[in-house]
């Protein structure tokens, strides 16, 4: 992500931090105004995308799936990259303040990638980042479901259970943990160490 971020000039720096930041979808980003960004409670409410029909104008459209309907929580950093505007302003319009192509917004993506030397990554790998550096953190499986909109938590299980630790090594920390601070500290080792 910093190599992108570095290699990228706004107004996609934001677009692409956006995403990474919350888990959005690259419709969901495009169909983002700021009356959707509670600055007070830290938080973006998701309830609509931006959709192209067949050659038609960009238009906001109904989310991906009900599930998708969700207010995610941002931290003040988020807060900072996304900004201020009018309540029915896009915060990220097209070139010519129109809303965005999602074709166009693909075509550029994929410049700025290539021009990182990141041939191959696509926009909803933001999502896919996001959704690890959450289960990183600790974050349970009904956490990330609610974050990117799942409808189940077999779908979110189904997707990103590699990345949770295993239950061996989770018990394994758990126990550790609990010695560390049960044991005497003068040295002596258990009968398993010598």
């Amino acid at each position: 992500i910093p190599k992108l971020l570095k290699h990228t000039d706004e107004p996609f720096r934001t677009l692409f931090l956006t995403a990474v930041l919350t888990g959005m979808r690259q419709g969901e980003c495009l169909g983002l105004t700021y009356d959707r960004v509670n600055a007070h409670a830290r938080t973006v409410r998701v309830d609509r995308q931006m959709v192209t029909p067949n050659a038609g104008e960009p238009a906001f459209g109904p989310p991906k799936t009900t599930a998708s309907n969700r207010t995610i929580p941002v931290g003040d950093a988020t807060l900072r990259w996304v900004g201020d505007g009018a309540a029915g302003d896009l915060v990220f319009p097209g070139p010519d303040g129109r809303p965005w192509r999602r074709q166009r917004a693909s075509a550029a993506f994929n410049t700025w990638t290539a021009t990182a030397g990141l041939d191959g990554v696509t926009f909803h790998d933001l999502r896919h980042f996001y959704a690890s550096m959450l289960i990183a953190g600790g974050a349970s499986v009904k956490v990330v479901q609610a974050r990117l909109g799942h409808a189940t938590a077999d779908e979110t299980l189904n997707t990103y259970s590699h990345l949770w630790p295993s239950d061996q090594d989770v018990t394994r920390r758990i126990v550790d943990a609990v010695l560390a601070h049960s044991m005497p500290d003068d040295g002596s080792r258990g009968p398993m160490a010598t």
